[in-house]
This record gives structure tokens, sequence and C-alpha cells, in this order.
């Protein structure tokens, strides 16, 4: 019977995948995805048949997934973390209207929020926010409302996309706006490329955090008025009480 998984892989290493992703993959006819996210499983699941499309292409890519899957094929489309969180499973339902006939099932993976996280010791404790910094679909005065309150309100933040080569200074501006509510010591941390090669942390406060480099591959943490630096590693208080 056809069937469509949505496959959150993780950070990018095979090991951090959940057992249900792997299954799945092993029990899919077709492999799709963005090119360098089929290029990160694609050693481990030899023998599969894998179809790609580039960045931008993203309903393409989910109609491709369901005129496989009419043809009674098992596929997976693969994302990077989770498949829900700044992925493909919500565009897969909305494509998937016009294909009721073929069931889709998503399955969770460790996003770059908790994957991060990990690596830094414990910034998410207590309560946080994601923000993506593109502005490519959704425009930048939503961006900047939602740093304001969400750093008027103590949230732990994290930030995903932070820079592009089109968006250089976009961290710098989205300090800016934090630092209004924010003081400038405030324990901060950027992890880049987790779970993968390359992979490097760095915790430091907002002002440094300002004017450090970063890009698409970064992950970027900025505590609350709690969260300390404990020899190198970012930690949030569970609570507020007592601290």
């Amino acid at each position: 019977m056809s069937k469509i998984y949505v496959v959150g892989i993780g950070p990018g290493a095979y090991e951090q995948m959940t057992i249900q992703a792997a299954q799945a993959l092993k029990d899919s006819d077709v492999i799709i995805g963005y090119t360098v996210y089929v290029d990160l499983v694609k050693e481990h699941f030899a023998g599969k048949e894998f179809l790609t499309t580039p960045m931008t292409k993203e309903t393409q890519r989910c109609r491709m997934a369901f005129e496989e899957a009419a043809k009674g094929k098992s596929v997976s489309m693969i994302c990077s973390g989770d498949a829900g969180v700044y992925g493909m499973a919500g565009l897969m339902y909305e494509v998937g209207k016009d294909y009721p006939e073929i069931p889709v099932e998503v399955l969770p993976g460790v996003t770059a929020a908790t994957a991060g996280a990990a690596v830094l010791g414990a910034p998410l404790i207590h309560d946080f926010c994601l923000i993506s910094l593109s502005d490519l679909l959704t425009p930048w005065e939503k961006i900047e409302a939602r740093l304001l309150h969400a750093s008027e309100a103590d949230f732990v933040i994290c930030l995903y996309n932070p820079s592009s080569r089109k968006r250089k200074d976009y961290l710098q501006k989205a300090c800016d706006l934090m630092l209004r509510y924010k003081p400038e010591d405030t324990v901060c941390a950027t992890v880049v490329n987790i779970g993968r090669d390359g992979q490097d942390s760095q915790v430091m406060t907002l002002k440094e955090l300002r004017d450090t480099a970063v890009d698409m591959f970064t992950t970027v943490f900025i505590g609350n008025s709690q969260t300390k630096n404990i020899d190198g590693r970012m930690v949030t208080p569970r609570g507020y009480k007592d601290v």
C-alpha cells in the first residue's frame, strides 16, 4: 500500500536519527528531499531510489512525493531536524488535499534547538521560543515584533537562519532589538554544524554576540535574566525561585 512518511532526520548524523525515522527510511521505496539532506542519508540506505530538488522548490518536492506514492510506492519525504519545526510537514498536508487517497504520517526528529542545547549544556530548561531570522517567507516587521516581545517577556530565545549572503547584518539587527530589554551581559551562545563535521560552539555575552560572524548552519541561543555561564556551559535554572 502506498504511503508517505514525512521524516525528521535530526541534525545530520545517522546516530542522531530516531529508530522510528530510520525504520521508515528502510521501509520506503523512494526517499525525497532537498539535495543537502539526501546526501546526509544516502550512504546508510543503499538501494533506495533518491529524488531531489533544490531549495525554494518545496511545493514541487511535495507533489513529487505524492506522485510517486500514487504509483504504489512507499515514500519518505525527509527534512533536517524535525519535520514539524520549519520543516515540510505543513506543506505536505496542504498539497495532500489534492491526493486524499494517500495517507501521510509525520515522524518527529531532533531539532537544532534541542541538539544545540545538548552541546552547550542546559540553556532551554525554562520557557523558550524559536524565531527564524529568515524573511524569505515572513515579513521582517513580524520578526522584529516577535524579537521585541519575546525579549520583553524574558524568554530564552533560540534563533534559526541567523544569516545568509543577502542577510549578513540580520543577527546584528536582532541583537540591537533584544538589547532594548536584555542586558549586554546576558549569557548567549552559538553552535555551528550541529551533529556534523566541524561542529563548534561558543558561549559569550549578548554584546559580544552582536558582532559575531554566523551563517545558515549556525543556531544562536540568547539566555533569559537567570541564565548563567557555568564553567563554559550555558545553563538556565528551571525556575525563578531561590536563584
